[in-house]
């Protein structure tokens, strides 16, 4: 067999990746197969001259970590009495809470949603998350937690407000800024 090729580096760089070849098959998260196809090329002189495929399967088990949660589901405040429970409980336990005040007729808020529940499966043990529903909770609450844009997430430490991130921008970049300001308070 020849190949016509410029430079030898080419002809090398183009086996080299036609037999290393890889090709991951995920079946239902749990299990991985890894498929590893090498061409191998006979010589036609010999008698032998199909080309013949060796085949390498390699089979790697992963399982979820069942101990920690995916996503934690964050709890209503309703009521400005509800939240003064909150916070004095949080006080006594030495630990920041995060509040994320939202609407349900705000699309950004309701997409955030989710990605805040799986952040708080992060942080599980170290802190709690809440939401509030700003249409739901009189004003009085939504003023107390001096609320102009949605999403709006607080985080509160000893019964004050100690940073926020209004999340206007990409759900991506809210969830970092939201990580970052944990980080700094635990």
């Amino acid at each position: 067999m020849s190949i016509l090729a410029p430079n030898s580096q080419i002809l090398y760089r183009e086996i080299y990746n036609r037999e290393n070849q890889h090709l991951v098959l995920n079946s239902g998260g749990n299990l991985n197969i890894v498929k590893s196809y090498g061409f191998c090329f006979v010589d036609k002189r010999r008698g032998d001259w199909k080309k013949k495929i060796k085949r390498e399967i390699r089979i790697h088990a992963s399982w979820a970590d069942l101990s920690r949660p995916a996503a934690v589901e964050m709890q209503p405040i309703e009521s400005s009495e509800q939240l003064d429970q909150i916070l004095d409980s949080a006080k006594e336990l030495s630990q920041p809470i995060i509040i994320d005040w939202m609407a349900t007729w705000c699309r950004k808020c309701i997409y955030l949603k989710p990605k805040l529940e799986k952040l708080a499966a992060e942080f599980d043990t170290k802190l709690k998350f809440y939401y509030v529903d700003v249409n739901k909770v009189p004003q009085t609450l939504v003023k107390r937690g001096n609320i102009s844009k949605m999403p709006t997430i607080q985080l509160w430490k000893d019964g004050e407000m100690k940073a926020e991130v209004i999340g206007g921008h990409k759900a991506w970049l809210v969830i970092e800024e939201v990580r970052e300001m944990i980080k700094n308070f635990i």
